[in-house]
């Protein structure tokens, strides 16, 4: 092989290693928490940017974490030091990588070394718990759609409560059938007055 077209070639491939970049994610829940353990961490890691912010779990509006995935670039990898700091539930954990597979960027968990798409067996494991989130959610929604026949066949009615109880309705029509206008009887019921018009409709 000519030794220019090697010579090529391999500056081509550590063009291309040098433009793949390590990105960290670090993450506290409260102000009184230090996000300094994870950033070390991080750097240590081989980091050249660290998204950090201190932003509770249970809120799905992290700024820095958003910034952090659009930051990523075919080949990048996003590193964080645990899994709970990316996302707080398996769902939440899925939907993330998601959104770093389709930026074609790879995801590694310094605390958990199974989570780690850049080798075969970290993406096997990651797509096993992806089929296990699928069929935990189909069972839970088949038993909740099991528990809810039971309960109309029980007598249990779902949806909004009812406006007006019997006694009343009763009152409603009543009034209604002696000639007093719908707003009145509204009025003093304080809902409006096409509730009072369905009365006996429904």
């Amino acid at each position: 092989m000519n030794s220019g077209v090697l010579l090529n070639e391999t500056q081509a491939l550590n063009s291309e290693q040098i433009e793949m970049a390590t990105i960290g994610y670090a993450r506290v829940s409260t102000d009184g928490q230090s996000l300094q353990s994870q950033t070390e961490a991080l750097h240590a890691a081989g980091c050249g940017r660290v998204y950090s912010e201190k932003q509770s779990g249970v809120y799905t509006d992290r700024p820095q974490l958003a910034k952090a995935i659009a930051a990523l670039a075919e080949g990048d990898c996003l590193v964080v030091c645990k899994l709970d700091r990316l996302a707080r539930s398996t769902r939440d954990l899925l939907n993330t990588l998601d959104a770093i597979g389709k930026a074609h960027a790879t995801f590694k968990s310094l605390g958990d070394p199974w989570a780690d798409t850049t080798t075969p067996h970290g993406r096997l494991m990651l797509t096993v718990l992806g089929g296990l989130a699928e069929f935990e959610r189909h069972l839970i929604l088949s038993r909740t759609a099991e528990g809810r026949t039971r309960a109309q066949a029980n007598g249990v009615r779902f949806g909004r409560k009812p406006s007006l109880t019997a006694y009343q309705r009763a009152e409603a029509l009543r009034r209604r059938a002696a000639g007093e206008t719908l707003t009145e009887i509204a009025r003093s019921f304080n809902v409006s007055h096409m509730t009072i018009a369905r009365l006996g409709s429904e």
